[in-house]
């Protein structure tokens, strides 16, 4: 049998399991409107911090794909399974498919390029070309350091589980309000959240580095997701812990790594040195 590889700008297909799960969600998100208490906002706006900052900023991202500190082994998979309750897939899935980002931005192959059209990068590319959150084998081959690890090769063929998990105790402790809220809307503000890195970040903003794609700093998309839209300086280097590399540019989720560098918990802390920042600068007059 041959090997299914992942493909993107594929649409010939669409993939009937993402494309239900993400009307449902949506749909759901318009009932919750109707069903607003101030605890279940309270509910939603906690996850959405502890899912999208811990989950996919600190987790998945600067953690998981590209090594930039570390933890001890309880934080890390605790921030894994807090990336799994964003329905953005497993570990494997969401580090493989980053780097694979990085490998082509902006370039063929790049899974969610603007120059593929806006909204192919916002949320098509999700939606076309094969279902790939839970073939394990296939994004592994991307993320070779995490299929070592059993946890990490469960969690992503079982990403959906902690999700359910979460939607069953929120139903019992605070009832129907609080799964529409800190299910239904979190979720689907949390996806759109982060797939305006994809796009937003790849179409407005400024530009502070020289990269070979069109990765932009745009502040209010760092604002939604605690320090991810400074995407040109990440693009420049991919591996520093810290996003937004001066002081004016809000990195909620480099705050946090630096809290827990000083509690002793997170060490080896990648950062660009002064010298490397200035290197690699664009001049005042092309930095926009």
């Amino acid at each position: 049998m041959a090997t299914i590889e992942p493909t993107y700008n594929d649409r010939s297909k669409v993939s009937p399991v993402t494309t239900t799960a993400f009307a449902i969600f949506h749909i759901l998100t318009v009932v919750a409107l109707f069903y607003t208490t101030w605890q279940a906002v309270v509910v939603a706006a906690v996850l959405h911090w502890v899912c999208i900052s811990w989950g996919i900023g600190m987790g998945y991202h600067r953690l998981h794909t590209h090594r930039a500190y570390t933890v001890p082994k309880v934080i890390d998979y605790l921030f894994a399974v807090c990336g799994s309750m964003t329905l953005q897939g497993g570990p494997i899935f969401w580090a493989a498919t980053h780097r694979i980002h990085h490998q082509r931005s902006d370039k063929p192959g790049d899974p969610h390029t603007p120059r593929d059209g806006r909204w192919w990068s916002h949320i098509l590319w999700t939606i076309f070309g094969e279902e790939m959150h839970s073939n394990t084998e296939v994004m592994g081959k991307y993320a070779p350091d995490l299929m070592k690890d059993r946890f990490y090769r469960v969690l992503n063929s079982w990403h959906w589980v902690p999700l359910v998990v979460l939607g069953l105790v929120l139903l019992a402790v605070g009832g129907l309000p609080w799964v529409l809220w800190g299910v239904f809307l979190r979720v689907t503000v949390g996806l759109h959240c982060t797939w305006l890195v994809n796009s937003a970040t790849h179409l407005w903003g400024k530009r502070r580095f020289q990269t070979t794609d069109d990765s932009r700093n745009n502040w209010w998309v760092a604002l939604l997701t605690f320090g991810e839209g400074w995407h040109n300086n990440h693009h420049a280097y991919p591996r520093s812990a810290r996003h937004g590399l001066v002081r004016r540019e809000l990195d909620v989720s480099w705050l946090q790594i630096r809290l827990l560098a000083a509690l002793g918990i997170a060490r080896d802390l990648q950062l660009p040195t002064a010298s490397q920042i200035a290197n690699k600068a664009l001049p005042l007059e092309e930095a926009a």
